[in-house]
């Protein structure tokens, strides 16, 4: 079955049906990783988006019930070149497609990926739909270029209601603003007392569950549209210890007086080397956002930049020059993607028990 896809300026792409029945409309974005498809699909921060795979074959390797970074997944839709019909893997539970149309995720192969990223790198992201090739391109086009892109993806993926992750280590408040479970994984590893809590949460309702350290998550769409975070970030920090990844990343540069942009096409994939100014060492990382830090705001304010991206020379990472507070813009829990900047969340630990260390003597 034919399948098309229509974006917002004019251009028409026909290709072949898989995954869900049903016609999207989405932000089309591209993502370079060859492998971790999985682990994209499932990512909340691509609410909202229709996911170009740069790669030509997906879905070789299957689905498997281990990779998922959510339950439910936010994307709009898949385009690719090739999908595989019969992936070949011993933990392979579902194909691509099977597992697409068990969620409802509309997908378009046969596609010309190469030329779809070069006009998105040229023109930068647009509105498209993935629709069934019965569908009037006329009508369809006119709906996309009508269609609003929602402000409210945050307030789509985060957890509704707090809930604990026990551990008998330090305890981590962590607040999802879409998170990826790799997050929850890595500090579950280090034995944190984690409560994940809605991206609303108050500064108020952080400090009485009495936090060791405060995490803020990955998360979709534009900072600025969650001013409720930026208000709660001011008033916690410098309380305790605080690390940001992505998201979280852009709205603690909010909260602390700088200003965020979006990117022409964004960072996606899980081989974007940063450099980290104090060490000088290079790391490989795997990113997903479509805003940055502008750097001439920086300059004034209490933190320092702390890491560069080497492809384009964004901002990659902050510390705050007064308090126990850094972020980072990639993804440090490596999901999918490299596992070199890991050592992130051992930072994190160790500034935690330094700020105990400081309490206690001041006691």
């Amino acid at each position: 079955m034919k399948r098309q896809l229509i974006l917002e300026d004019g251009t028409i792409m026909i290709g072949d049906a898989f995954g869900g029945e049903t016609d999207k409309i989405g932000e089309v974005v591209f993502n370079t990783g060859m492998t971790g498809y999985q682990e994209i699909l499932s990512d909340p921060s691509y609410c909202g988006q229709i996911i170009t795979m740069t790669y030509p074959l997906i879905g070789n390797y299957g689905i498997n019930r281990d990779d998922f970074e959510s339950i439910i997944p936010s994307l709009s839709g898949l385009i690719v070149k090739e999908v595989a019909d019969f992936p070949s893997n011993w933990r392979s539970g579902f194909s691509l497609d099977e597992y697409m149309k068990i969620k409802n995720i509309p997908g378009i192969s046969g596609i010309d990926t190469r030329k779809l990223t070069r006009m998105i790198r040229e023109r930068g992201t647009v509105k498209g739909v993935i629709c069934s090739i019965s569908k009037d391109p006329e009508m369809m086009l006119h709906q996309v270029r009508a269609t609003v892109l929602p402000k409210n993806q945050v307030q789509k993926v985060s957890v509704k209601k707090a809930y604990p992750s026990p551990g008998r280590g330090h305890r981590v408040i962590v607040v999802d603003f879409g998170m990826k479970h790799g997050i929850l994984r890595e500090l579950n590893n280090r034995d944190c007392d984690v409560i994940v809590v809605p991206h609303n949460t108050t500064a108020e309702e952080i400090m009485n569950l009495s936090p060791d350290g405060i995490m803020l998550t990955n998360g979709p769409g534009n900072p600025e549209n969650v001013p409720e975070a930026i208000k709660m970030i001011k008033e916690v920090l410098g309380q305790v210890p605080l690390f940001g990844i992505c998201l979280g990343h852009q709205l603690f540069a909010l909260a602390c007086g700088a200003e965020t942009e979006k990117m022409k096409f964004g960072h996606r994939g899980s081989n974007h080397p940063v450099k980290d100014l104090l060490t000088g060492k290079v790391a490989l990382t795997s990113q997903n956002h479509g805003y940055t830090v502008s750097p001439d705001s920086v300059i004034g304010t209490d933190m320092e930049i702390t890491h560069i991206a080497l492809n384009d020379g964004t901002v990659e990472g902050l510390k705050h020059k007064k308090f126990d507070a850094f972020t980072v813009q990639y993804h440090p829990e490596a999901s999918p993607g490299p596992e070199d900047a890991n050592y992130l969340f051992d930072q994190f630990i160790t500034m935690i028990e330094q700020a105990k260390l400081k309490e206690a003597a001041a006691l």
